[in-house]
């Protein structure tokens, strides 16, 4: 009888973790404005009751889902740095491991861009602001790394090229997207992202133009 509740808690958490890839999986087929709580409970075999047990309401369910991500984003970026041999290395690992994550959950970007979440739920914009100057930060700090050791140009904005970093990845996304099957995320990104690294490098590594 002791070991009940704890049980209980994690039967919820599983709970709300399945409603969580349930969601993701829904607006990746049929894009994020168009899911409702009645798919979601459709999808799993419950009632929208059952749904709301474990969230109070369909904006509660975003925020859960951007939470989800952000935890399972800074750690797979967290693992991709920590193999790196040097900065610049590290943002090339973090780089193909965030293509590699938003390939296998395609409704991420969605979920990122989507203005009628963000106008109906100023907490997850507040998120979504949060990860992205995380995210900014974290690159920044590598491109600064890189300075201070000597791979990357001393007169470099690192801050302009942390943004670039990002937009590079939101438009290799939305160039896949509209080019749906004629070039993947996965190559598209090992093909541009040694552009960035001469753009960044203070000396061009071999078979490179200086």
């Amino acid at each position: 009888m002791a070991e009940s509740p704890k049980r209980k808690r994690l039967d919820a958490d599983e709970r709300r973790a399945a409603i969580i890839r349930v969601t993701l999986d829904l607006a990746a087929r049929q894009g994020v404005d168009d899911v409702t709580t009645q798919d979601m409970a459709q999808a799993m075999g419950v009632t929208q009751g059952a749904i709301f047990r474990h969230f109070p309401s369909k904006d509660a369910i975003w925020l859960a889902v951007m939470q989800w991500v952000r935890e399972r984003l800074m750690s797979v970026l967290g693992q991709a740095a920590a193999q790196g041999r040097d900065p610049l290395d590290a943002l090339e690992r973090m780089f193909l491991a965030h293509i590699d994550f938003i390939v296998g959950h395609p409704a991420i970007p969605r979920v990122l861009t989507s203005e009628h979440l963000h106008g109906r739920s100023p907490a997850l914009r507040t998120l979504i602001t949060e990860i992205m100057l995380a995210y900014e930060d974290r690159v920044a700090g590598l491109l600064q790394a890189a300075q201070a050791q000597g791979l990357a140009r001393p007169g470099l904005d690192a801050r302009a090229a942390a943004t670039l970093y990002i937009g590079m990845i939101q438009g290799l996304v939305l160039q896949a997207s509209i080019l749906r099957g004629q070039r993947t995320l996965a190559a598209e990104a090992r093909r541009t992202f040694p552009v960035y690294l001469q753009a960044v490098r203070l000396h061009p590594e071999p078979g490179e133009e200086s």
